[in-house]
């Protein structure tokens, strides 16, 4: 079992750039960088835990899986580009995004998310 709270210390990430092809990354605004750590699943399997944290700036990418999250620290809005639709998030909110959706993580205050990520042709 792993337990998440805002409150913990999560340990080290490693760094994880915006270069993945995939998900087709524009950095819009200032300078983000990302890092994480996968705790469970990953590379040849279907779903995958973890962390991610985020400085704050705005990317706007392809997400690669189904996958709920939960706000551990920071603030940002997320953008869906298929509807327009704006959420703003902070620590204990809850979103679910969908395999190949475009989105803006517009981040305010550098942030940190536990993650469950689904797809079926793996990671």
């Amino acid at each position: 079992m792993k337990r998440y709270r805002s409150t913990d210390e999560i340990g080290a990430l490693e760094d994880w750039p915006f270069t993945n092809p995939e998900s087709n990354y524009v950095i819009e605004r200032g300078t983000p960088r990302a890092s994480g750590r996968i705790d469970a699943g990953g590379a040849g399997h279907t779903s995958r835990t973890g962390i991610w944290r985020c400085t704050a700036g705005a990317v706007t990418c392809t997400e690669l899986s189904d996958e709920l999250m939960t706000v551990l620290s920071g603030r940002c809005t997320l953008t869906d580009h298929g509807s327009g639709q704006s959420v703003a998030l902070g620590p204990g909110d809850t979103l679910f995004v969908r395999e190949g959706q475009r989105v803006t993580w517009d981040v305010h205050e550098d942030l940190t998310k536990v993650f469950y990520g689904t797809r079926a042709s793996g990671f």
